[in-house]
C-alpha cells in the first residue's frame, strides 16, 4: 500500500515540477515566482520520495533474496534429513546409526562436534557409541549417569555454557558451549545427543538446536527399531528364565565351533551339567525356590568360565557348556571349578544344591557333534551313578594303530 501511494505522489510531484520548470523562461511576475518556489518544493519532494522508493525496493530485494536463500537452505536440510532417515532404516546396530548420523551432521552442522550416547540394557548408564569433531576443550566421557544430566531429567534440550554461568550438567567437563538433546521415540528415552561448539563456529544457537532436534528424532527412531530387533533376536536365542542361550542356539553354535576347531586343529570340549535331586528340591521347597536356584546356578556357571565360553540351557535343569580351544584336561579343571561354585549356593538357599557334570572333547573322546553330545551325556550318567556332585570325563575314542584297535586310558581323579 505504501509503495502504491509513493508511486502516485512521485508522479504528481514530477508533473508539478515539470510545469514549474517550463514556466520560468517565458513568464514574469510574482505569480511566476510563487510557481517557481512551489515547483522547487515539489521537485525536492519528488527527489526525496524517489530515494525512499529506491531504499524500499533495495530492502525488498535483499529481503526476498534472504528469504529465497533461507528457503533453499531449508529445502537442502529437509532433503538431507529425508536421506538420513531412509538410510537409517538399514542400520543393524548402534554403530551403524552413529555412522549415518556422522555423515549427516557434518553437512548440516559443520561448526559442531557430536557425541552419541545410548542407554545400556539395565538403563542405569549411558555408554558412548561414538564422537567426532569435538573441540579439544570438550571431554567426552565414556559413560554418563542419567541423574547427572539435566536434559534427561527435564526431558528437553539443555544448553551448557560456562561463559554465561548457565546451569551446567554435573557430568559436563570443558570450557566450550554444548547442547544436549534427549533422544526419545515411542515414549521412551534411548540416548543423548551432545553438540559441542568448535571454536565459536556454531554462532546461531537456535538454528543448531533446531537441527540437533531433527537429527535426534531421526536417530532415536532408528535406535528404537534396532532395540526392538535385538529384543526379538534375543527372545529367539535366549532362555527367558535364566537368560542363557537356548538349545537351538547351542546346536548352531556347536557345529560352527567344531568346524573352526577342525580347521585350526584345536580341541573343543563340552560340559553337560545336571542339578542333583532337583525334582525333590521342587517338591519340598516349591517351584519358586527351584526357579530361583536355577537362575543362580546359571549365573554362577557363567561367572566361573571365560567370556568366550558358551553356556546354554539344554533342557529342564540341564545346562550345556561349550569350551572352544579347550582340551580334556583343561575341561576337567574348569568343570571342577563350576561344580564347586554350584555347591556354594547351598548355604545361600538353605537347601542342598549340587550338580553332576559329564565331560567330552573333540578329538579326544568324540569325532562329531552328535558323538560329542552322546559322550558327554553318558559321562554325566556315570557321574550320577558314582554318587553325584562330581565330574566325570568320557573315555577316549578308539584309534587304529598297527592294524589293531586299542583304547587309550584316561585317568580321571
Amino acid at each position: 500500500m505504501f509503495y502504491v501511494l509513493a508511486q502516485i505522489a512521485l508522479r504528481y510531484a514530477l508533473v508539478v515540477a515539470l510545469v514549474a520548470v517550463l514556466c520560468i523562461p517565458v513568464a514574469q511576475g510574482s505569480w511566476v515566482t510563487m510557481l517557481q518556489v512551489l515547483g522547487a518544493g515539489h521537485l525536492f519532494l519528488a527527489f526525496a520520495l524517489s530515494l525512499i522508493i529506491h531504499w524500499v525496493r533495495k530492502a525488498q530485494s535483499a529481503e526476498n533474496k534472504a528469504r529465497l536463500t533461507g528457503i533453499n537452505e531449508t529445502q537442502e536440510q529437509i532433503e538431507e534429513l529425508f536421506a538420513m532417515t531412509d538410510t537409517l532404516q538399514s542400520a543393524d546396530s548402534n554403530a551403524d546409526a552413529a555412522q549415518v548420523l556422522r555423515a549427516t551432521s557434518r553437512k548440516l552442522l559443520p561448526g559442531c562436534g557430536v557425541a552419541l550416547y545410548v542407554f545400556n540394557n539395565s538403563r542405569d548408564r549411558l555408554d558412548l557409541i561414538d564422537s567426532w569433531d569435538m573441540p579439544e576443550a570438550y571431554v567426552a566421557s565414556d559413560s554418563l549417569v542419567p541423574s547427572n544430566c539435566w536434559a534427561l531429567k527435564r526431558g528437553k534440550d539443555h544448553f551448557n555454557n560456562p561463559q554465561e554461568q548457565s546451569l551446567c550438567c554435573s557430568h559436563y567437563i570443558g570450557e566450550v558451549a554444548s547442547i544436549e538433546v534427549p533422544m526419545m521415540a515411542r515414549g521412551q528415552v534411548f540416548g543423548l545427543l551432545v553438540l559441542g561448539d568448535r571454536g565459536g563456529k556454531c554462532s546461531n544457537v537456535e538454528k543448531a538446536r533446531r537441527i540437533a532436534r531433527a537429527l535426534a528424532d531421526s536417530t532415536s527412531l532408528a535406535l528404537s527399531n534396532i532395540s526392538l530387533r535385538e529384543q526379538l533376536r534375543t527372545q529367539s536365542l535366549r532362555d527367558p528364565m535364566t537368560g542363557l542361550y537356548n538349545r537351538r542356539y547351542m546346536e548352531d553354535t556347536l557345529d560352527r565351533f567344531l568346524a573352526l576347531a577342525q580347521r585350526q586343529r584345536q580341541s573343543t570340549s563340552v560340559l553337560m551339567i545336571d542339578l542333583d535331586n532337583f525334582k525333590t528340591l521342587n517338591d519340598e521347597h516349591g517351584h519358586a525356590k527351584g526357579d530361583a536356584v536355577l537362575k543362580d546356578v546359571a549365573a554362577h556357571v557363567v561367572g566361573a568360565l571365560r567370556p568366550s565360553d558358551i553356556v546354554c540351557r539344554y533342557g529342564g535343569e540341564e545346562l550345556l557348556v561349550i569350551l572352544p580351544d579347550c582340551g580334556i584336561d583343561d575341561a576337567m579343571m574348569r568343570a571342577e571349578q563350576v561344580r564347586a561354585r554350584i555347591e556354594s549356593l547351598s548355604e545361600q538357599h538353605g537347601c542342598r544344591v549340587t550338580a553332576s557334570i559329564g565331560i567330552a572333547s573333540i578329538p579326544e573322546t568324540a569325532k562329531s557333534s552328535s558323538d560329542l553330545l552322546s559322550a558327554s551325556d553318558a559321562a554325566l550318567y556315570e557321574a550320577k551313578a558314582m554318587g553325584k556332585n562330581q565330574v566325570h570325563a568320557a573315555p577316549p575314542v578308539m584309534t587304529k594303530k598297527a592294524g589293531e584297535n586299542v583304547t587309550a586310558r584316561l585317568v580321571v581323579s
